[in-house]
C-alpha cells in the first residue's frame, strides 16, 4: 500500500461492506487490520479511488493466507474480486504450494466465488468470530509442502 489514504479508504469500504458489517467492525478497527505490520496489501485503484483490495500473510500456520479481500459495492459482479484472488494466488504460489481463504457462513456469495475458482472445503470453525456462525476455511494447492 502506498499512502495514508489508500488505508483510510480501505478501511471505509470493509467497515461499510459485509462480512465486516455483521461482524461489527467499525472504520479504527478496520484501520487497525489494513496497517499491520508484515501483511502485504494490493490495491486496485480507478481515478485514484480504491475500488478493491487484498491482503495476504504469508507468516503464521497457514502460510499464504487471503486475510482480507474487499470489492467496492459499486464495482461487484466485474470480476474484480476474482482478478484480486488470482493475483494474490500468482504472489502466494511463488513461496508456496498452498492458498488459504476463510468465507463467513453468513456469506455464501465469498463461498460460492472461492469454490467457483478451484478452492475446497479444509473445515469449519465453528463460533469462531460470532456466536452461532463459522468460518469456513478452504484452501487451493499445487502440491504438499513436502513433496516425496
Amino acid at each position: 500500500m502506498a499512502t495514508a489514504d489508500e488505508a483510510r479508504q480501505c478501511a471505509q469500504m470493509m467497515c461499510t461492506t459485509d462480512p465486516w458489517i455483521t461482524i461489527g467492525r467499525g472504520f479504527e478497527e478496520c484501520l487497525g487490520i489494513v496497517k499491520i505490520p508484515g501483511r502485504e496489501v494490493y490495491v486496485s485503484e480507478e481515478n485514484g479511488q480504491v475500488r478493491g483490495f487484498v491482503i495476504v500473510n504469508m507468516g503464521g500456520a497457514f502460510i499464504g493466507y487471503i486475510q482480507i479481500l474487499c470489492v467496492h459495492d459499486s464495482v461487484r459482479g466485474t470480476g474484480l474480486g476474482t482478478r484480486l484472488i488470482r493475483f494474490a494466488e500468482e504472489r502466494i504460489f511463488r513461496e508456496a504450494p498452498n492458498v488459504f481463504i476463510c468465507a463467513s457462513s453468513f456469506n455464501p456469495r465469498a463461498r460460492a466465488l472461492y469454490e467457483r475458482l478451484g478452492y475446497q472445503l479444509v473445515g469449519e470453525l465453528k463460533d469462531f468470530v460470532i456466536a452461532g456462525e463459522s468460518e469456513i476455511l478452504l484452501r487451493k494447492t499445487i502440491g504438499p509442502l513436502r513433496p516425496k
